[in-house]
């Protein structure tokens, strides 16, 4: 077997393979974090690991797919879903506003891509906040500085979350450009 197709297949298995010990990391993390008998110092460490744990996740599940597409194995749960809730984020850097609109895709590969390209805009940028300007089908994501567009739009391969996202995005019909200091997304 020619040693292209295959490397998809080896990527999606050491993503699943990766998922036991980060499963055990985390949830020992948790088990400490929850277990009251640690200095605010290490309870800090231990909510550091967590949250690093939790990235580290995320990243595996993005690649997975990526390696699914790559593979032309992917079959995307599609289900209907809002624009805007998908922009939303839990992180408070990221600001979203605007009016969304219901659309059939693969809801949690687009919600973490959006998130992951206005968390690399903030990386990057760097930029304290960013906002999501939601028009229906419609995102755009400001500000893109210069240093962070390239990487957004995957010209530079500097992360990972943002080229799964373009990846994701445009393989669901969907695509990306760079206007200004302006990304500019269609779902």
């Amino acid at each position: 077997m020619p040693s292209a197709p295959r490397f998809p297949r080896v990527v999606s298995l050491a993503c699943h393979d990766l998922r036991t010990p980060l499963a055990t990391v985390y949830g020992f993390a948790r088990t400490l974090a929850r277990s009251g008998t640690l200095d605010e110092r290490s309870q800090r460490f231990v909510g550091m690991i967590e949250e690093a744990a939790a990235q580290m996740s995320t990243l595996l599940d993005q690649l997975a797919v990526v390696a699914r597409i790559e593979a032309g194995r992917w079959e995307p749960a599609m289900r209907a879903g809002d624009t805007f809730e998908l922009a939303r984020s839990d992180d408070e850097r990221i600001e979203v506003r605007g009016r969304g609109a219901a659309i059939e895709t693969e809801v949690d590969a687009v919600s973490r891509a959006l998130d992951s390209l206005a968390v690399a805009a903030v990386r990057f940028g760097p930029a304290e906040r960013v906002t999501w300007t939601v028009a229906g089908r419609d995102l755009d994501l400001a500000p893109v500085t210069e240093a962070a567009g390239p990487v957004i739009t995957g010209e530079e391969l500097r992360d990972l979350g943002a080229m799964c996202a373009r990846i994701v995005i445009e393989e669901l019909g969907g695509s990306l450009k760079l206007d200004g200091e302006r990304l500019l997304v269609r779902l």
